[in-house]
């Protein structure tokens, strides 16, 4: 029992996580202080929401390019509408971002699921139209910290136990998709849909159901992803968290969520996000260049594919033995 726990990929994983903090903290010991460590696990709660949801998407063989962009418009929209009503509660805000995204979301899920139209081209194709909306609503300016309300930035910044409320936020997200996707029939039948389509489809899964319902709930973390980002970073423009969703793809590769669909844990995509965020925050503070950085990441980006394809393929060669 001892020795899967210790051989399993998520016990790995936290282990390189630990191994790199004590390294970085010999060559920084800045960067293990509590306050530094609080500063990074808050600057990487988005991505592991992000990542949670994408997790969703890639279990049924699908993936969604759009997320970031999906993040973006909708920060950018409640952005401007608090410029014109900042009286407006932020739960209203908050609310109403979870709304854009939701619908943003649905929209990727029906053209894949009622339209037929390949997973890769709609969510390139609206990756581009959502981001080329921002321009549109925007005229191409930035909201700028002293145009929001007090009350709209101060929220994710209160603290409890020391971590921020943004942090508490990605907890209750992981133990949300914890429960749905160990202990519901939503999430065994996501897994269903992934591992073999057309047994599931035989026992009577309705695979566009899951479909939209797993780009919905992309979209709806996106779309409170989108709050959370301008509020953390009391700023909205066009260039938004452009790119961030290779980061959130490659958090899910790291984390051990099969491309090929049906793999996959919460804790494992969670542990993910983490060393991702650790990376990103532990090589500046080592004064290791910008080139560095992008050639490491994408280093342990491309050894993540590697194990997760021998084990596929090891896992394939068991069941063909049996």
């Amino acid at each position: 029992m001892i020795k899967k726990i210790i051989t399993s990929r998520d016990f790995i994983l936290f282990a390189i996580i630990v191994f790199g903090v004590v390294v970085v903290g010999i060559a920084n010991p800045f960067f293990v202080k509590p306050s530094s460590l609080s500063d990074v696990l808050t600057d990487t709660s988005i991505l592991i929401i992000l990542a949670l949801s994408q997790m969703l998407v890639i279990l049924i063989r699908a993936i969604d390019l759009s997320v970031a962009s999906n993040l973006a418009l909708s920060g950018m929209l409640i952005s401007l509408l608090s410029t014109i009503y900042p009286e407006l509660p932020v739960i209203f805000f908050i609310l109403l971002s979870c709304s854009i995204g939701t619908f943003l979301g649905v929209l990727n899920g029906v053209s894949i699921a009622i339209l037929k139209v390949p997973f890769i081209v709609t969510t390139l194709g609206t990756l581009s139209i959502y981001r080329g909306l921002i321009y549109f609503v925007s005229d191409g300016k930035q909201v700028y910290s002293s145009e929001f309300s007090e009350d709209f930035l101060a929220l994710i910044h209160y603290k409890f136990l020391s971590l921020s409320f943004l942090f508490w936020i990605a907890v209750a997200v992981f133990i949300l998709m914890y429960i749905l996707l160990n202990h519901t029939r939503f999430g065994r039948n996501l897994y269903s849909l992934g591992g073999n389509p057309d047994a599931a489809k035989y026992i009577g899964i309705n695979e566009n159901k899951y479909i939209i319902l797993a780009y919905s709930l992309s979209g709806f973390f996106a779309g409170l992803c989108g709050y959370l980002w301008v509020a953390r970073y009391s700023v909205a423009s066009t260039q938004i968290a452009i790119g961030f969703e290779l980061t959130v793809i490659s958090a899910c590769v790291v984390g051990g969520i099969s491309v090929m669909g049906g793999v996959g844990t919460v804790i494992g995509c969670t542990l993910g996000a983490l060393l991702i965020g650790f990376i990103r925050n532990a090589l500046p503070a080592v004064d290791i260049s910008q080139f560095w950085q992008l050639a490491i990441s994408g280093a342990i980006i491309l050894i993540a594919i590697i194990i997760n394809t021998k084990t596929e393929q090891r896992k394939e060669k068991t069941i063909m033995v049996e």
